[in-house]
C-alpha cells in the first residue's frame, strides 16, 4: 500500500471531489447572502416591534416604535449582522477580502441567537405564561438571529488570499480610536448603571456577541496594527476616558465603589503578571503581599486602633509598605526558588496562608500585639493632600466627586504607575531575562542569564507593586482584617492574569475587570458563580489558550502548535485513506 504524504493527495481527491471552484461555490454563497439579509433584516425590525405586554420587564419592551435599550442592542447586531453579510457579495466585497474569514458571521449569529434565546428566558423566569402570550416582536427576533447563524454556516469557506491590512488616512484612524475608547466609556458607564439583573446580563451577551462577530471578521487584527502606528494616541485616549469616567456616574458612589476595588484588584494583578507572565513563577499566595501593604498603612495610620505611635506622611508610608512587601518577597523567594513548577506552587499557596494566620495571632496574646489579630484595625482615616480630604464629596465642573471617585483619580495614578514600571521592565534586558526563563530555564542558564537571581527579583519586584496598591486599599477600606487575604483572592488574581493574557497589560486589566465587575453586578447568582467562573476559564483554555488579549509571541507559538497538531492528525488520515 502506498503511502500518500501531500495533504492535496488523490486520497482527498477521492473522498472529497475535485476542487471547487468560484462558479461552483456561488449558488452556495448566494443563498447565504439572501439568507443573511433577510435574518438582519427580521432583527432590526423586531426591535421596533412589542416583545411582551408586561412592561416592567426588561425595560419596559412593550411600545411600538420606541426601541428599549435592549432592544437597541438588537438593532445594533442586526446592523452588524447586515454588514457582514454585504461585504461577501455586492458594492461591499472589495472589503471582505480584508475582513478575515467568514466564521465571523457565524459566530455573530450564534452570539445573535443566544441573546434573543436569553430574552425568551428572562421572560419566563418572570412568568411562564408570557411565553405563550409573547408578542409576535419576540419570535420575529429569535426567527431572525436563527437565520443570521444559518448563513454562518452557508457560507463557503475557503483560504482567502493573505493581503495587507486597509489603512486609512491617519486622521481617521486617530477618530476611529477615539470614538471606539468613547464607546468603551460608554458602554462601561451604561452597564454600572444597570440595576436589572436580566438586562445586565443581556449587555454581557451582547458585547460578548459583537466582539466575536468583530473577532472573525478580523476587525481586531486591523486595530492592532492601527494602535500600533497610533500608540500614544491610543494610551492618551485611554487615560482621558477613565479620568471622564466619574463625571459620567451622576455623583453614584456606589458605583465609584465598584470601579475603585477594580482599579485594585488590576494593580496587583499586573505585579502578580511579573512574576506568573514574564518570569513564568507560578505564585498562589501573591495576595499576602497585598495583605503586607495594607497591614503597614493601617499600623502606621493616625486611626485610634493603629498599634504603632508613629504617623509620617502617607507618602512614606508609601514607600515603607512597597519595602516591606519586597522583603517579604526575597525572604519567601530565597530558600524557594530552587523548586519549581508543581513544588513551588505548594510553597507560595503555604506562604499566603501562614501570613493570614500570622495575622490572626499577632493580637498581644499568642505574640505581640500588631495587628490586633482577628478583629483587624477598624477606623482607618480617609487621606489628605494639602487641605483636599478624600472622603468629602467635591463639586467639580458641577457633578459631585463623592469619597470613592476621589480615590478613583488617586488609583488611576497608581496604576498608571505600575503599567509604566511593567512595559518598561518587559522591554527591558530584566524582562527578557525573565521571557528566557519561562520558554526555557536550562537554555538560559546556558546562555548566562542569571537565572536564581533574577527569579529573585520578579518575586521582589512583582510584591513591591502589591505592597503600593495595598497600602491605598487600607485607607479606601478603612479596615484591616486577616479574612480580606485569603487563597481564593489569590486564585482569582491569577484567574485575571490567565484569563487575560500572561505578559500584556492590557489582557490584565481586561481580565481584572470581567473577574471583578461579574460577582458584583451577579449578586443574584451567588451560589453559582464559582462554577460560572470555572466554565469560564475551561472554554477559554479551550478556545483561546493564549488569553482575551494575547502576547504576539504566546499567540504565534499557540498557533505553531495547532497548526503543528492539524498537520499530524491530517497526514495520519490521508495514509489510513490511501
Amino acid at each position: 500500500m502506498s503511502t500518500v504524504t501531500s495533504p492535496s493527495g488523490d486520497a482527498r481527491m477521492s473522498r472529497r471531489g475535485a476542487a471547487a471552484t468560484p462558479a461552483d461555490l456561488e449558488p452556495r454563497l448566494t443563498r447565504a447572502w439572501i439568507v443573511g439579509i433577510v435574518g438582519s433584516l427580521l432583527l432590526i425590525a423586531s426591535a421596533f416591534l412589542p416583545w411582551t405586554y408586561d412592561a416592567s420587564l426588561l425595560g419596559n419592551v412593550t411600545l411600538v416604535g420606541y426601541p428599549a435599550p435592549v432592544q437597541l442592542m438588537a438593532v445594533a447586531l442586526g446592523l452588524l449582522a447586515l454588514f457582514m453579510t454585504l461585504v461577501r457579495k455586492g458594492p461591499l466585497a472589495r472589503l471582505g477580502r480584508r475582513l478575515g474569514s467568514p466564521s465571523g458571521l457565524k459566530r455573530l449569529g450564534i452570539g445573535a441567537l443566544v441573546f434573543m434565546l436569553l430574552v425568551l428566558v428572562g421572560v419566563a423566569t418572570s412568568d411562564p405564561a408570557l411565553i405563550a402570550a409573547a408578542d409576535p416582536g419576540l419570535w420575529i427576533g429569535v426567527v431572525g438571529a436563527a437565520l443570521i447563524a444559518a448563513a454562518g454556516f452557508l457560507l463557503p469557506v475557503h483560504k482567502a488570499r493573505a493581503e495587507p491590512h486597509q489603512r486609512f488616512a491617519g486622521w481617521v484612524e486617530i477618530l476611529i480610536i477615539v470614538a471606539l475608547v468613547a464607546l468603551v466609556l460608554f458602554g462601561a458607564a451604561y452597564g454600572l448603571g444597570i440595576e436589572d439583573a436580566w438586562v445586565f446580563v443581556l449587555f454581557l451577551t451582547f458585547v460578548f456577541a459583537a466582539g466575536a462577530g468583530l473577532s472573525g471578521g478580523g476587525f481586531f487584527d486591523w486595530l492592532s496594527v492601527v494602535a500600533a502606528h497610533h500608540s500614544r494616541v491610543l494610551l492618551l485616549a485611554t487615560f482621558m476616558a477613565a479620568f471622564a469616567f466619574p463625571f459620567t456616574q451622576g455623583g453614584s458612589n456606589a458605583n465609584m465603589s465598584i470601579a475603585t476595588q477594580v482599579i485594585i484588584f488590576a494593580a496587583t494583578a499586573i505585579g502578580l503578571n511579573i512574576v506568573v507572565g514574564l518570569a513564568g513563577l507560578l505564585d498562589l499566595g501573591y495576595i499576602a503581599f497585598l495583605g503586607a501593604g495594607a497591614y503597614v498603612a493601617a499600623m502606621l495610620s493616625e486611626s485610634t486602633f493603629a498599634t504603632i505611635g508613629w504617623h509620617p506622611p502617607f507618602l512614606v508610608v508609601v514607600l515603607i509598605g512597597a519595602c516591606f512587601s519586597a522583603v517579604m518577597g526575597l525572604i519567601i523567594g530565597a530558600p524557594t526558588l530552587r523548586v519549581s513548577g508543581d513544588y513551588l506552587a505548594i510553597v507560595t499557596l503555604a506562604f499566603g496562608e501562614i501570613f493570614r494566620l500570622a495575622m490572626n495571632n499577632l493580637d498581644g496574646t499568642h505574640g505581640p500585639n500588631l495587628t490586633r489579630g482577628p478583629n483587624g484595625i477598624p477606623a482607618i482615616p480617609d487621606l489628605e493632600f494639602f487641605g483636599f480630604n478624600f472622603g468629602t464629596t467635591h463639586n467639580i465642573f458641577g457633578v459631585d466627586i463623592p469619597r470613592f471617585a476621589n480615590y478613583y483619580f488617586l488609583l488611576l495614578l497608581l496604576i498608571g504607575l505600575i503599567t509604566l514600571v511593567f512595559s518598561r521592565l518587559n522591554d527591558s534586558r530584566i524582562g527578557r531575562g525573565w521571557i528566557a526563563i519561562r520558554e526555557d530555564e536550562k537554555a538560559a542558564e546556558a546562555m548566562g542569564v542569571n537565572v536564581f537571581g533574577l527569579k529573585l527579583l520578579a518575586f521582589a519586584g512583582g510584591a513591591f507593586l502589591a505592597g503600593l496598591a495595598g497600602t491605598v486599599k487600607a485607607h479606601h477600606d478603612q479596615s484591616v482584617t486577616p479574612d480580606q487575604y485569603q487563597f481564593l483572592e489569590s486564585a482569582f488574581l491569577l484567574a485575571a492574569v490567565v484569563l487575560g493574557g500572561m505578559g500584556t497589560i492590557g489582557g490584565v486589566l481586561l481580565g481584572a475587570v470581567v473577574l471583578k465587575l461579574l460577582p458584583e453586578k451577579l449578586r443574584f447568582f451567588s451560589e453559582y458563580r464559582l462554577l460560572m467562573f470555572g466554565l469560564l476559564l475551561v472554554l477559554m483554555m479551550r478556545f483561546r489558550p493564549e488569553g482575551l488579549v494575547a502576547n504576539k509571541r504566546r499567540q504565534l507559538e499557540f498557533h505553531e502548535e495547532d497548526e503543528e497538531l492539524a498537520d499530524e492528525v491530517q497526514h495520519v488520515h490521508v495514509e489510513k485513506v490511501s
